[in-house]
């Protein structure tokens, strides 16, 4: 069975064995060191206090993860999310990314967020093809922000607006506020590719 869910602190040891490679491997994540299972615990509980933390799961076992954290921490920036995705690299090239994101996106509307932000380390055109098929364009590039396996790097900010319309927002819906809505079950619907 094949389903996304939202994330439990139970699902951090298979978060983390998604999330380790990368870390040690590529220099998409700028983390130096592999969480702990315990800290990517502690972040699930952090991030679920304000916004989705999505899985998707084939046969009892995490093939990704989506997440939305605080953009900033000035109040005047509680409508907008950075979001991240990670992808198990058996389950590249499957939709998983695209299922949870697609996902993850309209509970954040729902939610009530205005903007998403995404940053990407440079090159990396998988994850530029992924945000640009779901709508995110291109903002801008940080020149040489980033210190990992002996260079620096580029990060280049892509953007998607979850819901138009400049009216003054409304405030947001808590996480359990969204999941008591009858959109709740219809958002977490999805097609693999």
């Amino acid at each position: 069975m094949t389903q996304i869910r939202l994330a439990r602190v139970s699902d951090a040891a298979e978060i983390q064995a998604i999330y380790a490679p990368i870390v040690q491997n590529t220099v998409i994540s700028f983390e130096l060191e592999v969480p702990t299972v315990a800290e990517i615990a502690q972040r699930l509980e952090k991030y679920l206090e304000f916004a989705p933390w999505l899985v998707l799961e084939q046969d009892g076992e995490i093939w990704g993860y989506v997440y939305a954290s605080r953009y900033r921490e000035r109040a005047a920036y509680q409508w907008s999310v950075d979001v991240s995705a990670y992808v198990h690299e058996k389950a590249r090239g499957k939709g998983v990314g695209t299922a949870l994101y697609s996902a993850l996106f309209k509970l954040l509307e729902l939610q009530g967020f205005h903007q998403a932000f995404a940053g990407i380390t440079l090159p990396n055109p998988a994850s530029v093809g992924l945000h640009e098929s779901l709508g995110f364009r291109p903002i801008g590039i940080y020149r040489s922000v980033g210190y990992k396996r002996g260079s620096w790097h580029d990060v280049g900010w892509w953007q998607k607006t979850l819901q138009g319309g400049w009216a003054a927002p409304k405030p947001l819906l808590s996480l359990l506020e969204l999941q008591a809505l009858p959109q709740w079950e219809a958002a977490l619907e999805f097609q693999l590719a």
